[in-house]
């Protein structure tokens, strides 16, 4: 299946960087926004865009377009399917996901990140609803405002649409976090965790994808050995499952339900969206 992703329209392009913008000083930028935001009742929709400078890769570039348009996701029906097709679909996924999500694990937030974090913590802004599932919202706040920054606190103030790369769950909803789930791979595949380990010790990591995978067909290695471990939750109830899903997003897969309403309910009560 081919995607199609739109671009910007060339006009829009066009009007940003027009000559004939009219340019203030940054005192008068503060001011402008000091007054903007002191109206209250703020809140910020942030992207792929506010990542970036933290070493996570965005879809699209500077200009608005798709930067490569021959990248192909792993769709939902594909990772959920439970024939041996799906297995070798979850295989590629997971040992892809399984390179590639170290750098993401250990991304830092950077300075938007901390001027949001900061924006929250002292209530300018009320909400930051991210479209990003990398966590570094949570980082930011948990790093520099501490023991305030609880996790009610933070899923109450920070609404990931599109979830998050840091847990993973199976198709029977037992949840685990990513971490340990990490670990569970790891321990099913001793092989490719040397691999790694050679990898990080090297400095030689694959560029990885802005879906926290890496793209090891050109690694010129085979996913057909890649062990997936059983759910022990699942074990314990006596049956065996090795369908895993981490709780974001895929392609051809619906936001839940609660997670719209929320976001509904939270577009309607803002004064203000950045």
């Amino acid at each position: 299946m081919r995607i199609s992703v739109p671009g910007l329209p060339q006009a829009i392009l066009s009007a940003v960087s027009s000559a004939n913008a009219k340019a203030i000083s940054s005192s008068e930028a503060v001011l402008r926004l000091s007054e903007f935001l002191g109206k209250g009742n703020v809140a910020v929709l942030t992207g792929a865009g506010v990542s970036v400078d933290s070493g996570i890769r965005a879809y699209r570039g500077n200009d608005g377009r798709y930067m490569n348009p021959n990248y192909k996701p792993i769709f939902y029906h594909e990772l959920m399917d439970e024939t041996e097709k799906g297995h070798s679909f979850r295989q590629r996924y997971w040992l892809r996901s399984y390179l590639g999500y170290p750098p993401v694990r250990d991304a830092q937030p950077n300075t938007t990140h901390f001027a949001l974090a900061a924006l929250l913590h002292t209530s300018v802004i009320s909400h930051i609803v991210t479209q990003n599932v990398d966590g570094l919202h949570q980082k930011a706040l948990c790093e520099k405002a501490g023991p305030d920054w609880g996790p009610a606190r933070l899923q109450q103030t920070i609404l990931e649409l599109h979830g998050t790369l840091h847990r993973v769950h199976c198709k029977y909803g037992h949840s685990v976090d990513r971490n340990s789930f990490q670990n569970w791979l790891s321990t099913a595949n001793p092989r490719w965790k040397e691999f790694t380990d050679e990898m990080e010790r090297t400095s030689t990591q694959p560029r990885t994808n802005p879906d926290g995978d890496v793209a090891i067909e050109g690694l010129g290695i085979s996913h057909s050995d890649y062990v997936i471990p059983d759910c022990p939750s699942c074990l314990l109830e006596h049956r065996r499952n090795n369908i895993h899903k981490p709780e974001v997003i895929f392609f051809g897969e619906s936001i839940p339900q609660h997670i719209k309403k929320r976001s509904r309910v939270l577009f309607n009560t803002f004064s203000i969206l950045i």
